[in-house]
């Protein structure tokens, strides 16, 4: 027999499963599992909500103003 092949292989760690986090409360329950999906919805939220704001930012002084200016001359009052 070969020393090769007597020798048991090593486990091979496998990158592709990601991470979950389980979150337990005091009495052992879980209460919440939080999975790589859920991180990656909150960097896209984060990320469109970001942008969203820049927009809005960069628009915001180019947009009509809500109400017409007040006159700036008041008009001439007549006197006796």
């Amino acid at each position: 027999m070969n020393q090769f092949e007597s020798r048991q292989s090593q486990p091979k760690l496998n990158t592709d499963e990601g991470w979950v986090v389980q979150v337990y409360g005091s009495n052992r329950r879980l209460l919440c599992v939080l999975e790589p999906s859920h991180g990656w919805i909150f960097l896209i939220g984060c990320g469109v909500g970001l942008l969203l704001s820049v927009i809005w930012i960069n628009a915001a002084p180019y947009s009509p103003p809500l109400e017409p200016p007040p006159p700036t001359e008041s008009p001439a009052l007549p006197v006796d």
